[in-house]
Order: structure tokens, then C-alpha cells, then sequence
């Protein structure tokens, strides 16, 4: 099937990096943090082979896309809108949309706004969930000594500098640390110790990231890290992190669209070791995602499976997304 290609768009304004393979109707594929196209690189050339158009952008701040200074050019409608943008800059009426992490909050919300645009969602890793009833940063967990990494993400310059001082080991060690391999050797080093492990939490003294080097995960080579890598080594982790500096806005700018349902067919897949899975409240989300998904056709729970879905289980996550790409009207 070749390679894909890459090439820049304009899209709501700025400049896009896309990378696209295939021809057909068009499949949108939209990443998480910290990711990049890269992150659907088994999914380009699956989609391609079943014969479709798939597209995969640098999302906004990321990789060779522009990355805006202001944190208030990452909210949730501004995502939305590049999406649109790329529909627009391919000349495309609809397309269905794939979405993984901040990719699947981000493709929810997309299918959910523009349902005359993206005609069918399959979202990754990340429930739907309704707006809650308090400011997002209000209700996230902290003591004395840790807190929620996305309160450790609120203040600009902190991740930012722990982040960029080894592009490579900050990589290996979220890749490793978020997927089956390393959830289950995090929880076994904690059961040893006599300990729990507080989902997500951040210590206030020691920063994010492990002070011992991690092995990298069996679905990830040497040569990905590296590619990786090199683009977070140009580009930086700002970007990235305003998406998260934006929660509470997102919550304010949502509140226009309080009610308004996921109307599109729409497939979920996650892992069962997924950490996003273990947050409180997911179980319930999961239970109840159908009231607000009306056509929710099914919930994929991979076995083994940590948080970075489309590349620890490609084989899984092709065959599930082509086979409910086919059952598509029309």
C-alpha cells in the first residue's frame, strides 16, 4: 500500500501537517497527548487497504502544525473547528471521525456539534461524559504531597521544564508507563510495597516522571520512540499542555450546549488496563454512556490493553474500525 504522504493544509486559520493514505471516503483520526500522527501509523495503512481515505493531523501545538502562544487558542471549539477545516480543505461534504485521548474528547464533541459534517464517530480510550455539575479543576483530587497531573499541568513553564529537559526519556516513560505492560508492573511494584496507587496523581516535590530509566514497551520501538522523539524536541510541550489549561474554559464555553447528544452511530474501544478506565467515575460513565449516545452500537474492552490503544492492539482496533466503518449506511 506505499507509505502515507504528508503535506500542510489551511484550516480555520492556521496551518495544519496532515498525514494522509489511501482514497475513499474520508477517515478523520485525531491524536491525544502526548502524541502526534505517528500515533495512527497502523491505522493509515489498515484504513487505506480497506479502502478508505485516511487522514491523520498534527492536531493544534503539535508536531509540524502551527502551535499558537495564547492558551486561549486550545479550547474545545477551536479543535472542533480545525476539524471542520480539514473537511473544508479537502473539498469533502462528511467523514467519519477516530479519536484517542484528547483526540476522542475532542472527536465526541466534534460528532456531537457538527453531526451534519462527521457522519459516524469511533472513539478510543475516553467515555463520553456529560458536563458536570462543578468547575472540572474544583473537584480533581490533591493532598499535601500529590495532585492530579491535570492540576500539575495548570500552571505555564512547570510541565513545560520537567517535560522538555529529555524529550526522549519523558516519551518513554508516558508510552511505558500508560500501556498494559507498564500499569501492571507500576501495581505489582505497589502491592509489593504495601501501598495503592492513586490514579493519576503527581507528587509536589519530585514532578511527574520517574527518576529511573523504564524499558520500553513491546509495541513500541526504538526507531518510533525516536521519531517521537524529534518531533517533541522541535516543537515542545506548551501546545500540548494548553489543551489541558482549557478545561475549565471548555466547561463555561459548554454550558451553550447543555442537552445536546451524540446523535451519529458510534463504536468505543478501550483496554481494560486503560488508566483513563480506572479514574473515578469511569465505570459510571461507561454505564450510562448509551443515554447520551444514543446510537452507541458497541463498548470494545480490549483484555491487557493500557492506555495507548491504536498502537498496543492495532490489530484489534483496525479489524473493530473497519468492520463498523462497513456497517455505515450508505
Amino acid at each position: 500500500m506505499g507509505e502515507p504522504t504528508q503535506r500542510t493544509i489551511k484550516a480555520n486559520g492556521i496551518s495544519l501537517n496532515v498525514a494522509e493514505q489511501g482514497k475513499g471516503p474520508m477517515v478523520l483520526l485525531c491524536h491525544g497527548f502526548p502524541e502526534g500522527w505517528y500515533s495512527w501509523r497502523h491505522q493509515l495503512e489498515a484504513l487505506a487497504a480497506a479502502g478508505y481515505h485516511a487522514v491523520a493531523p498534527d492536531m493544534r501545538g503539535y508536531g509540524k502544525s502551527d502551535r499558537p502562544e495564547a492558551i486561549d487558542q486550545y479550547t474545545i471549539l477551536h479543535m472542533v473547528g480545525d476539524l471542520v477545516g480539514v473537511l473544508d480543505a479537502f473539498e469533502v461534504k462528511d467523514a467519519v471521525i477516530v479519536g484517542h485521548d484528547w483526540g476522542a474528547t475532542i472527536a465526541w464533541h466534534t460528532a456531537r456539534l457538527r453531526p451534519d459534517r462527521f457522519r459516524a464517530a469511533a472513539i478510543l480510550s475516553v467515555p463520553y461524559r456529560p458536563r458536570s455539575e462543578a468547575r472540572p479543576t474544583s473537584v480533581m483530587p490533591q493532598t499535601a504531597d500529590a495532585q492530579f497531573y491535570q492540576l500539575y499541568f495548570q500552571e505555564p513553564g512547570v510541565a513545560e521544564a520537567e517535560f522538555e529537559r529529555d524529550p526522549r526519556a519523558t516519551l518513554g516513560a508516558m508510552l511505558y508507563g500508560g500501556s498494559g505492560e507498564g500499569a501492571a508492573a507500576i501495581r505489582a511494584s505497589a502491592e509489593r510495597a504495601g501501598r495503592t496507587v492513586g490514579v493519576g496523581m503527581v507528587s509536589r516535590k519530585d514532578g511527574m516522571l520517574p527518576k529511573v530509566q523504564v524499558p520500553l514497551p513491546s509495541w513500541l520501538s526504538a526507531t518510533d520512540l525516536d521519531y517521537y522523539s524529534a518531533e517533541f524536541a522541535r516543537s515542545g510541550f506548551r501546545g500540548p499542555l494548553n489543551y489541558y489549561r482549557n478545561i475549565d474554559r471548555n466547561w463555561e464555553l459548554m454550558g451553550a450546549f447543555e442537552g445536546v447528544k451524540v446523535v451519529v452511530p458510534s463504536l468505543f474501544i478501550a483496554g481494560d488496563h486503560d488508566m483513563v478506565i480506572a479514574f473515578p467515575g469511569a465505570a459510571e460513565h461507561l454505564a450510562n454512556m448509551k443515554q447520551f449516545v444514543p446510537q452507541l452500537r458497541e463498548i470494545k474492552i480490549l483484555p491487557g490493553c493500557g492506555h495507548w490503544t491504536q498502537q498496543e492492539r492495532p490489530t484489534e482496533v483496525n479489524a473493530a474500525i473497519v468492520e463498523f466503518l462497513r456497517s455505515l449506511p450508505g
